[in-house]
């Protein structure tokens, strides 16, 4: 089994509806989100996803949250409280259709961090 690991970063801000504390208030991060790849059978170069490729989609992904506020985007502007844990779920969908993992190769993992000490890592089960 080969584990591929590939990060991607953007900024934006949001806040948590209904949270007790300071995170009710707008407020921003620096995000990291981290794509994991797993699978068994290597192509005829010897890679199981080209990095570039993998590189590519994540930004790809996570452009459309840079520099925005996250309650105004779908579909934390439909009820879904923008925490890290639903944005790595979120992510995690988005990326999981996408084309690079149709062959052996599946997305296996995204870890958010919304800080340098704080994460959360979403698996499909």
């Amino acid at each position: 089994m080969y584990t591929l690991k590939v990060e991607g970063a953007f900024e934006a801000a949001h806040n948590l509806n209904g949270y007790p504390g300071k995170c009710a208030q707008l407020h921003g991060h620096n995000w990291v989100v981290e794509a994991v790849v797993k699978g068994r059978e290597l192509d005829e170069l010897g890679m199981l996803v080209d990095f570039k490729d993998i590189k590519q989609t994540l930004k790809d992904t996570l452009e459309r949250f840079d520099h925005h506020y996250l309650n105004e985007l779908a579909p934390f502007k439909d009820g879904v409280n923008p925490t890290a844990e639903n944005l790595a779920r979120i992510i995690f969908e988005e990326l999981a259709g996408n084309e690079i993992f149709k062959r052996d190769s599946v997305l296996a993992a995204i870890t958010v961090f919304e800080s340098p000490k704080s994460s959360v890592t979403y698996t499909k089960d």
